[in-house]
């Protein structure tokens, strides 16, 4: 895993007494499902980063990538 990866994955934590055990933002309640729902409901980026003023771009990017890696798992036929 390359260092610059390696560096967003540390923005992502999961703690199970914060937030029910879901993934968040390292050191906020701010939860990845969160940040994707609003994403996927056509939320801008920097608007919500203003709206979040602790919040940065590599924050939404380890968000991204956190659900990326979590989807990305192979599948074994019989």
């Amino acid at each position: 895993m390359p260092a610059s990866v390696a560096y967003l994955f540390d923005r992502i934590t999961v703690n199970p007494r914060q937030c029910g055990g879901r993934p968040c933002i390292r050191g906020m309640r701010i939860r990845v499902i969160d940040i994707l729902e609003l994403l996927a409901a056509g939320e801008q980026i920097f608007k919500f980063i203003e709206e979040f003023p602790d919040l940065e771009i590599d924050y939404i990017k380890a968000t991204l990538l956190y659900a990326v890696r979590k989807l990305d798992r192979p599948v074994l036929a019989a």
